[in-house]
């Protein structure tokens, strides 16, 4: 309405919602984590890779089914993912953009994304007329991974578990928001060009199941 100059009244302007009432989000164990892990590569499809990708990075799903092929390095000295805006999906915030060493099942996972054909897109089936299809492969993988890992488990818990396990073996606060991408609590964290792969990497290795 701003930017456009539309002289109407913005429906939206005034809504309230209470904090308590947003969807609690279960974390993951860490045994049901790698129940999950040794399932998604023991079946090795695009939905199961796809999980086995966010496990062990903390994607979003949507910035991990809108990835390209071409935005993971593996002969490097750290494997990595490169997470930026692409024609098909966006970031949620400035700080999504990012880089996230591989380690673990995301490693093997990535490795078998990378040596797949016929696609630029690391998940060709939820692309589809310039978009990526979350919603879709939110759903399959919700009803999967409550099969797998019992009520309550969701795509989302794998993120939530993510964090916990970065706090478990004692990784800065800094640290943890730039690998999930998770937005400046201060001015001062902004500040920087933030903190190197090779010490992102000793992080990350820390918390392979």
């Amino acid at each position: 309405i701003n930017e456009l100059g539309v002289e109407c009244q913005n429906a939206f302007a005034n809504v309230y919602l209470q904090r308590e009432e947003r969807q609690n989000i279960r974390t993951i164990n860490a045994s049901t984590i790698r129940k999950i892990q040794i399932s998604s590569i023991k079946k090795s499809d695009e939905l199961r890779l796809l999980m086995a990708l966010i496990s062990d990075t903390g994607m979003r799903l949507g910035e991990a089914v809108g990835l390209k092929k071409e935005d993971i390095y593996l002969d490097v000295g750290y494997p990595y993912v490169d997470i930026k805006k692409n024609e098909v999906r966006g970031l949620k915030t400035s700080a999504s953009t990012r880089t996230v060493p591989l380690v673990g099942v995301a490693l093997k996972a990535a490795k078998l994304i990378k040596s797949a054909t016929g696609s630029e897109y690391c998940f060709p089936k939820y692309i589809g007329k310039g978009c990526c299809k979350s919603n879709s492969a939110s759903a399959a993988g919700n009803k999967w991974l409550k099969r797998v890992g019992g009520n309550g488990v969701i795509v989302h818990g794998l993120r939530h578990s993510f964090r916990d396990r970065l706090r478990e073996v004692e990784t800065p606060t800094e640290v943890i928001d730039q690998l999930g991408g998770w937005s400046a609590a201060t001015v001062g964290q902004g500040y920087g060009d933030g903190y190197k792969m090779d010490l992102l990497y000793k992080y990350m290795s820390l918390i392979k199941l």
